[in-house]
């Protein structure tokens, strides 16, 4: 075994690397970048090591400098976690060159597999089913559109390289054809350098379902059953599950022979996993899946395998690596009980789910699992961090394991309503909406499950009046245990002739809102809300809803769903009327990649204006309403949230 490791990572990844390595005796250095510096992984790791400025392209994309910190810090081996150089070929080679040990797979194996449609010749080689497409080398839209025509509409455009849906796009009719290539293009390009794609044939009711496998140094490999996925917005996992529920023996028995086999194939050595695409219109069955592609790595969603197998992935990868053999033999691997993993985004899931930033001024999971159940946080941020725009947005994931189904499903809903975040819109409603929807409760899942419900799933009541009446409270700090008080905040101090009252103003969005609250004798707070509300009666502290004060604001928690008041600082000048109602603005940090209209240009509403990559993502941005454009952004600049991107002329301007 090891005695010490450098982790080519950050966030939850490199902290769930670290309490395994701890676990082993093994020492962990960490790398941060300036934005990463006092972050969890970090204080988490043995030592740490700086390797540059905030954009990963400076820094976690380094291979040189992660490199030369392993050998200054005389680490052995690194663990590149996901994402980031976890896929890079190039990197594993210079580690190997440096006399170090890369955990993971050899550099063979992630070439045979980096490239969609290389690997899925190599597939039909190994006798594993592929989707119905074309895989070929020609790139030239004649030749796809073609093809695309041979296929049947609809397609589904595919970048070649990487995943996570970037540069992926399905097209419906010939007519859209040429539009959706060159936007799945830029993406590609944009995301991983390389603009080819592949095309393929569109499943109706497509089923996500992954295998993970396992190979070490001497010829073994290993399924750990499935996982199911297919719980996706805009191609990207929302929530996995294992076993995939649904799954016949039959199926199983043949997508795991057929993951073992692809691993085979490439003498694939550390974790990996074979994901599938199978046709659920006429039920799960054997013959009606295919090969999707391999990642050749560890997965974000790795934990619901380790809850319903007990194997510790993370610890066989380092012995796999470090030269032993596989830990346990097919037969020893057993299915036990069902587990979810929802991810935790800071995300506005009603806009898009575009990724927000902000401070994670509140933070708190549940600190036990409901009866009957197990429950893992898996986060690399604490109160107080910051969501930066420079990485993915995942707070955290958020895992629960039950002897069946039904009861992991139920422990993943209470879990939901304890979890508290204040500071940064996040997306823990939309996850529990997704969670109590029937179809999802009733395991009829497929990718298009959230698109289709998706006006259902992101919407949010309107905050109850009780809820108001705490916020308001809150914003008094009345009763705030532990908070220094002063006379304006103590409501239940002195007064002569009558029960001191202190107004309230919050505003909640668009609604401006107007409190009256007052102390009674007997330790109650009395809350009024102006017209159009009713006047709230007497409550009671120790059955308030949850809240969190934070700078300016107070949250209301509801369940899952948290409601954020803005409370106005009554010295603070209100300029509101003149914040840019002739003006449209950068709803999050990112790069403005495409410009489609110019000064002077009049325009229509829904009139697609520009294109803003974040994320590595590209958000369209389209008109707000008819106008005439007296400015616009230009193609390349790097924007921060609220920016202006677009100002057009005011009426009666020439």
């Amino acid at each position: 075994m090891f005695g010490k490791i450098l982790i080519a990572n950050r966030g939850e990844i490199a902290c769930r690397v670290i309490r395994t390595a701890r676990k082993l005796g093994v020492r962990t250095v960490a790398v941060y970048s300036d934005a990463d510096a006092r972050a969890l992984h970090v204080e988490m790791a043995d030592e740490a090591a700086h390797i540059g400025p905030s954009p990963v392209g400076e820094s976690y994309l380094r291979g040189d400098r992660i490199i030369a910190a392993a050998l200054a810090t005389g680490a052995e081996a690194i663990h590149p976690g996901y994402g980031f150089l976890s896929e890079n070929p190039d990197f594993v080679d210079q580690v190997t060159a440096a006399g170090l040990v890369f955990i993971g797979p050899s550099a063979a194996s992630i070439r045979a597999m980096g490239l969609k449609d290389a690997a899925k010749r190599l597939m039909e080689k190994a006798g594993v089913p592929v989707v119905p497409g074309y895989h070929g080398e020609a790139q030239e839209i004649v030749l796809l559109a073609s093809k695309a025509r041979e296929i049947g509409y609809p397609v589904l455009i595919k970048a070649r390289a990487g995943g996570g849906g970037k540069g992926m796009r399905r097209v419906d009719h010939p007519d859209d054809f040429s539009e959706a290539l060159s936007g799945a293009r830029r993406e590609a390009k944009a995301a991983f350098g390389d603009d080819r794609v592949l095309v393929e044939k569109y499943v109706d009711k497509p089923r996500h379902i992954e295998v993970q496998v396992f190979g070490d140094n001497f010829g073994n490999a290993v399924h750990l059953y499935e996982r199911d996925c297919s719980a996706q917005r805009r191609h990207q996992k929302v929530i996995e599950e294992a076993p995939a529920p649904g799954m016949t023996p039959a199926l199983r028995k043949a997508m795991t022979e057929a993951a073992v086999k692809a691993a085979k194939a490439i003498n694939y050595s550390g974790a990996g996993t074979i994901e599938f695409i199978v046709d659920a219109s006429a039920g799960l069955k054997a013959d009606r899946f295919w090969f999707m592609e391999m990642n050749t790595r560890l997965q974000v969603e790795h934990p619901v395998t380790e809850m319903v197998t007990g194997v510790d992935l993370v610890e066989w990868q380092l012995r796999v690596a470090s030269g032993e053999k596989l830990p346990k033999t097919q037969g020893e691997i057993a299915l036990a009980g069902h587990a979810f993993e929802a991810r935790i985004y800071a995300e506005d899931a009603s806009k898009g789910f575009l990724p927000a930033t902000g401070t994670l001024y509140h933070l708190q999971f549940p600190d036990a699992p409901p009866q009957g159940a197990a429950m893992r946080i898996e986060t690399g941020v604490r109160a107080g961090d910051a969501i930066s725009p420079f990485y993915d947005p995942m707070i955290a994931k958020l895992v629960v394991h039950a002897k069946d189904r039904t009861t992991a499903l139920g422990a993943l809903h209470d879990a939901f309503a304890r979890t508290e975040v204040a500071g940064s819109t996040v997306n823990t409603a939309f996850l529990a909406a997704l969670a109590a929807d029937d179809d999802f409760a009733a395991g009829d899942v497929d990718t298009g499950l959230i698109g289709r419900h998706r006006d259902a799933l992101v919407a949010v009541a309107a905050p109850s009046d009780e809820a108001i009446a705490a916020a308001a409270l809150a914003a008094t700090d009345a009763g705030a245990p532990g908070r220094a008080a002063d006379p304006w905040s103590l409501l239940a101090g002195y007064a002569h002739f009558h029960t001191l009252v202190r107004r309230v103003r919050l505003r909640f969005g668009e609604e401006n809102i107007l409190a009256r609250v007052s102390a009674r004798p007997d330790g109650r707070f009395q809350v009024a809300l102006e017209a159009p509300h009713d006047a709230i009666n007497s409550h009671d502290l120790r059955t308030l809803p949850r809240t969190a004060r934070w700078p300016g604001h107070v949250t209301v928690f509801e369940g899952a769903v948290g409601y954020a008041f803005a409370v106005p600082d009554p010295l603070a000048k209100a300029d509101e009327a003149a914040a840019a109602s002739g003006s449209l603005r950068a709803p999050m940090p990112g790069l403005v990649k495409l410009v489609r209209a110019a000064m002077g240009d009049p325009v229509i509403k829904g009139q697609p204006l520009l294109i803003l990559e974040a994320m590595k993502m590209e958000h369209t941005i389209a008109a707000p309403h008819d106008g005439v454009i007296a400015e616009i952004a230009t193609e390349g600049a790097q924007v921060s949230d609220g920016t202006v991107l677009v100002r057009f002329e005011e009426e009666g301007q020439s």
